[in-house]
């Protein structure tokens, strides 16, 4: 697998996209439907995004294919920042769903997938990329610049839900 083409997914990717993305996560954890399922809702979420466009809160994703086979991903969503006078820039970037399979890594396909959404976001405005890496994608990220965020607080708010 040495000819890895890189490239803006589209909608007519969905379906790969969606097989991946089972992939990915069934290799994490236990899931709760089959992959035959998964695949042909989160195809049908994919589609949608993928065809929306370039607004705000628009997903984007880049595909790595060798041949016609689909061998990573990486999705990011805009976020839009409230209008400021300063010279910040008003859209942030949700870098999520980065996924490269197993016999392609080390190969740079990850760091092709990362530059690319880095070049996009370069070029469209974004002020600040964020994302939760594992400790595994921690080395690949601080070696395109990302640093951790000290100013960042979260919450998990489903800890916070009172029961029925």
């Amino acid at each position: 697998m040495s000819d890895i083409d890189i490239r803006p997914a589209t909608p007519e990717d969905a379906a790969a996209l969606a097989a991946l993305r089972f992939e990915f996560r069934a290799s994490l954890r236990t899931t709760r439907e089959s992959q035959s399922a998964f695949v042909a809702r989160c195809a049908d979420w994919m589609r949608v995004r993928l065809t929306l466009g370039e607004g705000h809160g628009a997903w984007k994703c880049w595909l790595a294919q060798a041949g016609h086979e689909a061998v990573g991903h990486l999705w990011i969503q805009t976020v839009e920042k409230i209008p400021n006078p300063g010279f910040e820039l008003e859209l942030h970037a949700y870098l999520t769903n980065f996924y490269v399979r197993d016999a392609v890594r080390g190969s740079g396909v990850g760091t092709s997938l990362l530059s690319a959404s880095l070049e996009w976001c370069d070029g469209h405005g974004v002020d600040v990329v964020f994302l939760w890496p594992t400790a595994r994608s921690r080395p690949l990220y601080e070696r395109h610049g990302f640093v951790a965020a000290d100013a960042l607080l979260t919450r998990q708010v489903a800890q916070h839900r009172k029961p029925a």
